[in-house]
């Protein structure tokens, strides 16, 4: 078992998996990371974005052997598969997987921005790959289907305060 945090504006007992009105890394579903410190940046600048004064770093026990028995995609660092699987899903609109889990570095804005270069033909799939290594990346998981989210289970919700 370890832990993994989702900073939200609200308490999270039960996730469950939405659809984003943007498109994010992984796809639909519901994300958390492994860092508390990212999980609360997010959180954060969410309360900054809305005007609230409170937000949550919710925390869930992640148990590694449900993960073993679902269909899932783990990217360790960057990789050409890495990029590609982060381009279709931020860019093809009717784009869909069907991993039940997926895990791996979070294409931030800074690393976004490397995606650009890269889409518009400045840099190569190479350079872009040696950029991102450059970065010091934090990790996410995607819960992506409803059988997912049996593999966490709440703890507590942290309060977080501006």
């Amino acid at each position: 078992m370890s832990k993994v945090y989702h900073g939200s504006i609200e308490e999270v007992r039960n996730p469950e998996i939405r659809q984003p009105n943007r498109s994010l890394d992984y796809g639909s579903g519901f994300y958390t990371t492994t860092s508390y410190e990212q999980a609360k940046k997010w959180v954060e600048r969410r309360m900054k974005d809305k005007g609230l004064s409170v937000g949550y770093v919710n925390v869930y026990e992640l148990d590694d052997e449900v993960i073993n028995d679902m269909k899932s995609l783990f990217f360790e660092k960057p990789t050409e598969e890495w990029v590609n699987f982060v381009m279709k899903n931020r860019t093809e609109r009717e784009f869909t997987h069907d991993y039940d889990i997926v895990y791996g570095p979070v294409a931030d804005d800074s690393v976004y921005t490397q995606f650009t270069l890269y889409e518009g033909g400045i840099i190569s799939m190479p350079t872009l790959i040696q950029e991102l290594k450059t970065y010091k990346l934090v990790d996410q998981y995607l819960f992506h289907t409803e059988k997912s989210l049996l593999a966490i289970k709440f703890v507590e919700s942290k309060i977080i305060k501006l």
